[in-house]
């Protein structure tokens, strides 16, 4: 699943008239650019949501026919924000752990390696903290999350989740990271630390500067 509903708002203006997800960036769309490494990791099936412009989204997009992918449509009404999106979406995902990415971030990581432990209900990739989030989020001790600790480092905004992750939860607009940290508590939230190129796609200045970091071969994608 690509998290695609967001308005976008650190982006405006260029975000008034294109969904942040149609932005391009060394001419191709953001969300382009996730789709076909998405394929070309071997995913067949893949959910996006959307709420502001999603309809410039879907007829950009369309079904996936073009990348050999097939793409199903969460349609909100209003953003229901991380949790809420995805909890909307689970009849599209079906029962089985699914990867997740947040449409604003760039990444040279192999989705293709990405699993869910045995046992777990959530694995997490986190990164060194950007100068954006420099306190960081969790720490990583054996494999296994924890909100404490001597060096807390950043969420990606990839991961994989299993969707009994959700169970308790009701429809409506929520965020994912205090469920996070409820299943935290209890051992049940693993991740990885990747050391690689991600970047938060969140304002003009960072698109520019993917920009500049694709046409100079700075990145190394799969």
């Amino acid at each position: 699943m690509i998290l695609a509903a967001g308005k976008g708002e650190r982006m405006r203006p260029l975000t008034l008239e294109t969904p942040k997800p149609l932005l391009p960036a060394a001419g191709k769309p953001l969300i382009v650019w996730h789709i076909e490494r998405l394929a070309k990791a071997g995913f067949k099936k893949l959910v996006i949501n959307h709420a502001w412009l999603g309809e410039k989204l879907e007829q950009a997009i369309g079904n996936g026919d073009k990348w050999g992918i097939d793409i199903l449509w969460s349609r909100e009404s209003e953003p229901l924000e991380t949790g809420g999106g995805i909890h909307k979406a689970l009849p599209l995902i079906g029962e089985e752990p699914f990867l997740l990415v947040n449409g604003d971030v760039f990444t040279d990581l192999d989705f293709s390696r990405l699993s869910l432990p045995e046992g777990k209900l959530a694995h997490l990739v986190l990164v060194p903290n950007p100068g954006h989030n420099t306190n960081g989020d969790f720490t990583l001790r054996n494999g296994l999350l924890h909100e404490q600790g001597d060096e807390l480092i950043t969420y990606s905004g990839i991961s994989v989740l299993h969707p009994k992750l959700f169970a308790g939860c009701q429809p409506g607009k929520f965020q994912l990271a205090p469920l996070f940290r409820e299943f935290i508590d209890k051992g049940q939230i693993s991740g990885e630390r990747h050391n690689g190129y991600w970047l938060d796609v969140g304002t003009p200045e960072r698109l520019q500067n993917l920009e500049d970091d694709i046409l100079s071969g700075r990145i190394g994608l799969q």
